[in-house]
Order: C-alpha cells, then sequence, then structure tokens
C-alpha cells in the first residue's frame, strides 16, 4: 500500500513540475546527446544554448529527452508519451530541416550549407575555394584524401568535378551511438587518413569549434542538380498550433542572440541565395 501511494505522489509532483495554475513551468527538448556541436548531454551544443535562452525567456526550466537521433526518433521521443504519467515526453526539437513532413516547423531560425573542410598544414593551404581543387595538377591531386559520406550531396559534387578518386566513403550513420560524424571527423583527421572532408557545415563547424587554428571551412554553393544550402526550424508535434506560434515570436524576439551563438560556435550561414554571410 506504502508503495503505491508513494507512486500516486511521485505522479502528482511530477505533474505539478510541469505545469503551475495551467503554465508550463518546463521547456521539454528531444535531442541526441552524443551530437556535438548541436547538442550534448551536458547541454555544451550550441542547439542546447538556444533552448536555454528561450526557456530563459518563458521563464521556465530545461527538460530533456535524449534519444540518439537516428531512425525513429520522433517516434520514441516528439510523439511518444510518458507511460506513468500520460504526457508527451519532449514538445521541441531544435533543429530539422524547414518544411519537414513529419512534424510543424516554425520559419528557418538559420540557414547553412555544406563546406569543404581543408586541414590546415598538410600541404594544401592554398586552397580557399573549392573550384581549386578541378586544377591542381595530377600529382597534387593524387595527394588528396576527402571524406565523404554516403547519401549526400558530395558524393554527387565529387563525381561531377572528376575528384570521386580522391574520396574516402563514410557512412552517414554511425552504428554506435556514443559517436557521431563530427567525432568521427575529427578522429579521421588526427590520424592522417583524410585531409579535406566535404561535410554539412554544422557539423563541419565541430572542427573549427575545437581547433580553430587546424581547419579552414569553405562553403560549398549549390549547382545545378546539387543542393548544398538548406534552412533549418524548430518542431513541434503537428496540431501543436499554440507552440509553434510560441517558438516563431521567440526567434523573431532572440535573432540577434541566437544568431551571436551560431557565430560562436563557427556555424557557416548563407543568405537564401547560398551565399556566405
Amino acid at each position: 500500500m506504502r508503495l503505491i501511494w508513494q507512486l500516486i505522489m511521485g505522479m502528482m509532483v511530477f505533474g505539478l513540475a510541469q505545469v503551475v495554475n495551467g503554465k508550463e513551468t518546463a521547456f521539454k527538448v528531444c535531442a541526441d546527446p552524443v551530437n556535438p556541436p548541436l547538442s550534448t548531454r551536458d547541454e555544451a551544443g550550441f542547439e542546447n544554448k538556444i533552448a536555454h535562452l528561450l526557456a530563459d525567456e518563458l521563464g521556465q526550466k530545461i527538460a530533456y529527452t535524449w534519444f540518439p537521433q537516428r531512425i525513429g526518433f520522433l517516434r520514441n521521443t516528439l510523439k511518444a508519451k510518458d507511460p506513468k504519467t500520460g504526457e508527451y515526453k519532449c514538445d521541441v526539437v531544435m533543429g530539422v530541416p524547414a518544411g519537414y513532413e513529419l512534424a510543424a516547423t516554425t520559419k528557418p531560425y538559420y540557414r547553412s550549407t555544406y563546406v569543404l573542410v581543408v586541414a590546415k598544414g598538410r600541404g594544401f593551404d592554398d586552397i580557399h575555394k573549392p573550384e581549386q581543387l578541378f586544377e591542381l595538377p595530377a600529382e597534387r591531386k593524387v595527394q588528396l584524401k576527402i571524406a565523404m559520406f554516403d547519401r549526400t550531396p558530395g558524393v554527387t559534387w565529387l563525381l561531377r568535378h572528376q575528384l570521386l578518386k580522391q574520396g574516402r566513403t563514410y557512412q552517414s550513420m554511425s552504428g554506435d551511438p556514443n559517436i557521431n560524424t563530427a567525432m568521427r571527423l575529427d578522429k579521421e583527421f588526427s590520424n592522417d587518413n583524410i585531409n579535406m572532408a566535404v561535410v554539412w557545415g554544422p557539423i563541419g563547424a565541430y572542427l573549427a569549434w575545437k581547433h580553430p587554428e587546424n581547419y579552414e571551412l569553405i562553403p560549398l554553393k549549390s549547382e545545378k542538380g546539387i543542393r548544398f544550402d538548406y534552412a533549418i526550424a524548430m518542431a513541434v508535434r503537428r496540431g501543436d498550433k499554440e507552440r509553434q506560434k510560441m517558438l516563431q515570436e521567440l526567434i523573431d524576439q532572440k535573432h540577434a542572440e541566437i544568431d551571436a551563438v551560431l557565430n560562436q560556435y563557427h556555424i557557416p550561414l548563407v543568405d537564401k541565395e547560398g551565399n556566405p554571410i
């Protein structure tokens, strides 16, 4: 009997922690615990920092539901209910492509692009534009070791510009939930297995954030048939229009502060035409 009573009281306290007088007191975020520089369990990622900006504005505390951002992420987070309370586990995903069909999204709060990451001190410090790779003499081209990830535009780009032989193929999703693409790139560069990489800008930014003197990020501009730049928004459940509107208002209010966080993390930002900002 005592155990049952404790469980009931625990559920009541949990409910009170989320809502007081009809007002939510927790900003519940769905996130990957090992996805630097976006999100980490110690809340060191730029999405963590932006979430705190919004929560502070609302006078709420952050409450995370952690799950690896793999297949089934939304099903196990945004769309999942806590079996004890019947409440949704979390309410906001901080970063999805604008117009994402599996959720309702805000308008974009940043736009980024794929980048060519060049490791400095490896014989290619003179490369500052992607087009320079196409003009390299044969004896230098054979020294290129460019990381490319399956099912990404980088593979098509290297193929189009006759650089596929210089590519080193990696899987976009690792089977290990304790290491993400950015962490894997860091290791591959450190072991000298690669000297360049074509990767989504915020992922490449991890290297510039962690080792600012060792890498140059060169933004890639979309070409006919190859899209590199994408707008990123926040997501809520379909039908959650009130929260969607609230987030949109917060994004507008905190626009300058959000940009400051993105710049702090070296995120390569572009305008709607794909031009670097």
